[in-house]
């Protein structure tokens, strides 16, 4: 995949169409401890631009430029430090 990173959770919403996929990012990361690493897979192409915008506007980081893997993505966020 080209990215080399501990992750502390993954959250496969492969399957899920918006608005879930931004809802159940943001729930998974409030259940996060500050600085730990969520993995999140999607297959549904707008959740590539809502999910980022929504972990940002949450106050949480993306880590990196989404990774595609065929028809699935790879999005990656910090939980953000307190």
């Amino acid at each position: 995949m080209g990215i080399n990173i501990n992750v502390d959770r993954t959250l496969d919403l492969q399957g899920e169409a918006c608005p879930y996929p931004p809802i159940y990012t943001i729930e998974e990361l409030n259940d996060m401890k500050p600085g730990e690493i969520l993995e999140v897979i999607v297959d549904h192409p707008p959740s590539v631009t809502n999910v980022p915008e929504e972990v940002i506007r949450n106050g949480h980081e993306v880590l990196f430029e989404p990774v595609r893997d065929g028809a699935v993505f790879h999005l990656f966020f910090q939980v953000a430090k307190k």
